[in-house]
């Protein structure tokens, strides 16, 4: 075989008892999971804004945004619900470059996966005890469910994964909303395929075991553009695109219909400063529009505590290494803007 074992991982019952949540933030993410699937089911007419780093890959700045967020909830958590963006794993196009802190806990050295699971679950833990905030992240290893599940409020299903099988499967297994992101090719049945897949029961192999979910009701779209044959990035969050989605939903038998609007990645063909104003749009369409109001239930914003973005090995606090962020002046700005207009 072409593998190289290295060494045996611990379990993520193992790690779970390791670094164990503490009742009262158990307690937390019990009502905050709570309060983000009312809103996907429509008993909450709450906004949620999934918003934070391209990648979570500095503990001390994370925490430190992640409470900047913090104070700006308790001015609109009345309108909103902030989720911010801890993001540990990173899919690679070319599969190069720096995968996440799970892979890189430090990402200037090579990778030490024992400490990556360690320092995820520490960061994770820490973000939660700070700012009273439970986050979300993106499944690339549905195996690694069990290493989160116990964290995580909201899970992003990506581009490159939303056709696999074992994701679907697995995501109809969690007791929290998954966001099931428009394939590359921005075809939304495959989208809305994997949707009715996560949000029905199924019997496979996970971990070693015969395994049987009874499906996820809060399984839902996520619109963040597509790239065209020429690799051209073709924005999908226009009021036609989210017509056309609303409707391809009414032909389906699918539980909450819902959808969250991705503001960068290929709608803003990775220029993050046209994140406001893609908000903005999508804010209006559902102003002019109930049925698009009932079906936008969020946006995801890339957001840091520096613009931009940087090289690994800059050394610059709060700055993206992966994709470039707004800046935070903006990030605020952008959140009491959208509590205005929801």
């Amino acid at each position: 075989m072409s593998f190289e074992f290295i060494k045996k991982l611990p379990t993520p019952d193992e790690i779970r008892e390791q670094f164990p949540v503490p009742e009262h933030l158990a307690a937390l993410k019990k009502e905050r999971d709570q309060e983000i699937c009312d809103v996907i089911s429509g008993k909450s007419d709450k906004f949620l804004v999934i918003i934070g780093p391209c990648s979570a890959d500095n503990e001390e700045a994370v925490c430190d945004y992640a409470n900047r967020l913090a104070r700006i909830n308790e001015k609109v958590k009345d309108r909103l619900i902030l989720i911010p963006r801890v993001y540990t794993n990173k899919p690679r196009t070319t599969g190069e470059g720096y995968k996440g802190i799970v892979h890189q806990p430090d990402p200037s050295q090579k990778p030490d996966f024992l400490q990556g699971l360690i320092s995820m679950r520490k960061m994770q833990l820490r973000v939660m005890e700070e700012s009273r905030l439970t986050a979300a992240d993106e499944m690339h290893y549905p195996e690694n469910w069990g290493y989160v599940s116990d964290i995580l409020s909201y899970v992003a299903i990506g581009a490159r994964s939303v056709e696999d099988q074992q994701h679907r499967l697995t995501v109809s297994g969690f007791d929290v909303p998954a966001g099931m992101k428009n394939p590359t090719s921005g075809d939304f049945s495959v989208m809305l395929n994997g949707v009715y897949a996560a949000q029905h029961p199924h019997d496979f192999i996970y971990r070693g075991w015969e395994v049987k979910t009874t499906g996820n009701p809060y399984a839902h779209t996520v619109l963040r553009g597509a790239v065209n044959k020429h690799g051209n990035a073709l924005p999908n969050y226009h009021y036609e695109d989210l017509a056309l989605l609303l409707e391809m939903y009414n032909e389906r038998e699918i539980l909450n219909p819902a959808c969250i609007i991705d503001s960068n990645h290929s709608n803003s063909a990775k220029k993050f400063e046209q994140q406001p104003r893609i908000v903005k749009e999508v804010l209006h369409s559902r102003r002019v529009n109930a049925d698009i109001k009932n079906l936008v239930k969020g946006v995801m914003v890339e957001s840091y505590i520096k613009e931009g973005s940087q090289k690994i090995g800059e050394g610059i606090y709060g700055k993206s290494i992966t994709d470039a962020c707004l800046g935070w002046a903006d990030s605020e700005q952008l959140i009491y803007d959208i509590a205005d207009l929801v």
